[in-house]
């Protein structure tokens, strides 16, 4: 596949993962007390979602955009 393609997908999922992460740690754009009123014990799944669309998609498209720069 050409690299440019790993390039762009890499860093839009940066992107995103950025994203997610910023806006799950800014206090006033999601309200964890809500959250946790609203989902009670099953509140703890909120940060196995937070992982997997913040961080996740964070590393994951710096390893895209790095295979796309050693692919050259």
């Amino acid at each position: 596949m050409n690299p440019a393609f790993f390039k762009i997908l890499g860093g839009g999922l940066c992107f995103f993962g950025a994203l997610v992460s910023i806006v799950f740690w800014i206090p006033g754009i999601v309200n964890r007390r809500k959250l946790k009123e609203i989902l009670g014990p099953k509140y703890p799944m909120i940060f196995f979602i937070y992982g997997a669309n913040g961080p996740f998609l964070l590393l994951l498209g710096l390893l895209l955009v790095y295979l796309a720069w050693t692919m050259n």
